[in-house]
């Protein structure tokens, strides 16, 4: 189940390598993927319908979703076909947990196991420790621990799981804009010194999500002339790694696992 990135192709020819039978329903751009599936399939996500009856002409027995899947195109799923509506009206909410409660339900009475996604992201979760060449001073570490308390509230309450910091005050919080949008608005408004901290939520659900930050993230941060960018280790994927290590280099970012 594709969503949009380059993760789909990267753990689609995992996932072949470990003699897995691969179909791909996409739902965003997912360059390469086609490499490494038996059959690709273009889905939406206003008509899962259409996408339950590929999975049962398929004999698909396991699904493994990867990628970035829109939450603003899930809210705006209108006017959806009855599959749609039935499993809203199900999950009582457009809440994004509540709708992987709901999907995993569904996938589970046809038979079909959602899979965790960590075994074929090839041992790409963050690690702990420093990354870049910059290491954060201790004022900036003190910002690191405000801001991974904040986040992870934040993910717990299934709101959003990066924060923006700066000596002491929250200058944004994530919410349905995503990781990069957020840095963006609370390096705008904290000025040069920011510092960047993305949390996991305990109870998260890796079958249906990796959280991730990756280049794009980097340069936002490095436009706002960020200090820290800091994520929970062995809980985010840090996607692209040597470019991110580049990206954050380059400008004088000290890019941590903690």
């Amino acid at each position: 189940m594709c969503g949009a990135g380059v993760l789909p192709a990267r753990m689609a020819a995992e996932a072949r390598r470990q003699g897995w039978r691969v179909v791909a329903f996409t739902f965003g751009a997912a360059p390469g993927v086609e490499r490494h599936a038996e059959r690709t399939v273009p889905s939406r996500l206003a008509e899962p319908g259409a996408v339950l009856a590929g999975l049962r002409d398929a004999g698909v027995s396991a699904a493994l979703f990867s990628g970035k899947f829109s939450a603003r195109d899930a809210l705006g799923a209108r006017p959806g076909d009855a599959a749609a509506h039935a499993m809203e009206a199900r999950a009582g909410s457009r809440m994004d947990v509540r709708l992987i409660e709901v999907v995993v339900a569904t996938f589970t009475e046809m038979g079909i196991t959602v899979l965790d996604q960590r075994p074929f992201l090839g041992g790409g979760l963050a690690a702990s420790g420093c990354w870049s060449a910059r290491e954060a001073r201790e004022e900036e570490r003190q910002d690191v621990e405000r801001g991974l308390a904040v986040a992870r509230l934040l993910a717990d309450a299934h709101v959003g799981q990066t924060v923006v910091v700066r000596r002491g005050a929250v200058t944004a919080v994530e919410g349905i804009e995503g990781t990069t949008e957020a840095i963006r608005r609370g390096t705008a408004l904290a000025g040069p010194g920011a510092v960047v901290v993305k949390a996991v939520a305990r109870d998260h659900d890796y079958r249906f999500d990796t959280p991730t930050i990756g280049p794009e993230s980097l340069e936002a941060a490095a436009a706002g002339a960020a200090a820290v960018v800091a994520v929970e280790a062995g809980r985010v994927l840090l996607v692209d790694r040597e470019e991110s290590v580049a990206r954050a280099n380059a400008a004088g970012i000290a890019l941590l696992g903690v």
